[in-house]
């Protein structure tokens, strides 16, 4: 499956990661990042690569029509795979960052 922009900026959004965080993770420059999610062609490598990230930290991708006859790519987050943190009531001064 290609990824395609739009999944791409959905994916960020679910993990609430920025086009800096992701170009890291994904070790590709933010103008590559950047050109991809304005809809342009990006080497493959790099397509991988964003892909590769996004799927670390537990997104799946969903193909045009895989699960509902309405069509459309799309993503969704992994069971599991959002740290959310510690809830308020468990935060101190020793596990302040």
């Amino acid at each position: 499956m290609a990824l395609v922009s739009a999944q791409c900026r959905a994916a960020r959004a679910l993990l609430n990661w920025s086009q800096d965080d992701l170009a890291r993770f994904a070790r590709v420059t933010l103008d590559t990042l950047a050109a991809f999610e304005d809809g342009e062609a990006i080497p493959h490598a790099g397509e991988r690569a964003l892909a590769a990230a996004l799927t670390a930290a537990g997104i799946v991708f969903i193909d045009d029509g895989a699960i509902s006859d309405l069509g459309g790519v799309g993503v969704r987050l992994r069971d599991g795979a959002l740290d959310e943190g510690l809830r308020p009531e468990e935060l101190s001064s020793e596990n302040d960052d």
